[in-house]
């Protein structure tokens, strides 16, 4: 009887430590949750922004007009692609997708930088006068995706380690200074007055670790070694620590020239606006491969401002005034990002409740950089 009662007890008690370990084994982890979050958002932005058969693009005229695509849009297509899959996503024929499109839309077979646009007409995606420059930011996206897909399924079918090394070979002939070693706007720069324009977002000191890791060519810790002087002497400038969208540098001891609104681009050329917005992204980014001391400092800085704010805005004076009333994803993902990176729990909290739950359907540039920064 003892014996039955006992056995009954025993198998009682088995049978509720099977029913608590299923119930955790169905809950989700946090790591789980936050993948399952970016996969999500992936197919979301996947079903708004990406168009093209056998040749995939990235849309980024938010159904505004014919359709365009820009150099910029193609490689955070082909970097979402190559992230994605490390998510575990079945997302390599897509990325071979994007990648026929970039290569349908080079320069020439000669030259594997990508026209920087692409605008639609009569049924075709095509480049005409000043379209058919390149545009530095999008090529080092297109270079280091490519790295990365080698990484990921290897060269033996696509030999995307020789596509990574021909456009990086071919950024290093066109799309960097060479007296201040930095990266230029595009291969069009060619004066001394473009030479000197530099997109402060385009500091990927990480990338370029990576690319001279990757190719062997010691040049490209010289513009990694550069690029963080850069990063120092702009972080030092302002106590918000923001950098501005666009900056002249001149010199091997990299002067600098503040830029005045409309100069280069658009009115927020000398505010933390929608080309600057992608630095903490790209400082975190930096960190995270490199584990580097200025990059942490810098981005320290910038988390310091943003964590002062009750809600981050789309924009800022570099004295930290808003310039705008309103969010978008372009300001807060990256924020949101570095402060992940950085492990600063509550800022990270604060800002992923300022993004929006899905991905935004007509506004390509936030949610782009919503999701890559998700998937990373």
């Amino acid at each position: 009887m003892r014996r039955r009662q006992l056995l009954g007890r025993l198998i009682a008690l088995g049978l509720t430590i099977g029913v608590i370990l299923g119930l955790s084994a169905l809950r989700p982890t946090p790591a789980q949750a936050k993948t399952s979050q970016a996969v999500t958002w992936y197919r979301q932005w996947q079903k708004a922004y990406v168009g093209g058969k056998t040749q995939k693009y990235v849309r980024m005229n938010d159904g505004n007009g014919a359709t365009t695509v820009v150099s910029e849009s193609q490689g955070y297509g082909m970097l979402a692609a190559v992230l994605a899959a490390k998510k575990g996503v079945k997302s390599h024929t897509t990325f071979n997708q994007f990648y026929r499109y970039y290569r349908a839309h080079r320069i020439s077979k000669q030259n594997p930088l990508m026209c920087w646009q692409q605008t639609k007409k009569n049924g075709k995606l095509t480049s005409v006068g000043s379209q058919r420059n390149s545009a530095t930011d999008g090529d080092l996206d297109i270079a280091y995706a490519l790295i990365l897909a080698d990484r990921q399924w290897g060269s033996k079918k696509t030999n995307y380690k020789a596509g990574a090394r021909a456009i990086l070979k071919a950024i290093k002939k066109s799309e960097i200074n060479s007296t201040t070693k930095l990266p230029l706007m595009g291969n069009w720069a060619t004066n001394s007055y473009d030479r000197s324009k530099l997109r402060t977002s385009d500091l990927m000191t990480g990338y370029f670790k990576t690319f001279a890791k990757f190719t062997g060519d010691k040049s490209w810790n010289t513009v990694a070694k550069r690029s963080q002087k850069l990063v120092k002497k702009l972080s030092a400038r302002h106590k918000t620590g923001s950098f501005p969208d666009f900056i002249r540098v001149t010199g091997a001891k990299l002067k600098l020239t503040t830029v005045r609104a409309y100069q280069i681009e658009s009115a927020t050329d000398n505010q933390y606006g929608y080309n600057a917005c992608r630095v903490p992204w790209r400082l975190a980014q930096t960190y995270k491969l490199t584990k580097d001391g200025t990059t942490k400092k810098a981005l320290k800085k910038q988390l310091k401002f943003f964590n002062r704010k009750q809600r981050l805005t789309a924009g800022y004076t570099l004295g930290g005034k808003a310039v705008n009333n309103y969010t978008n994803p372009a300001f807060t993902a990256p924020a949101k990002y570095g402060a992940q990176v950085l492990k600063q729990t509550s800022l990270k909290r604060k800002l992923s409740r300022q993004l929006p739950t899905k991905i935004q359907k007509k506004s390509y540039f936030g949610a782009t950089i919503q999701v890559l920064t998700a998937l990373q």
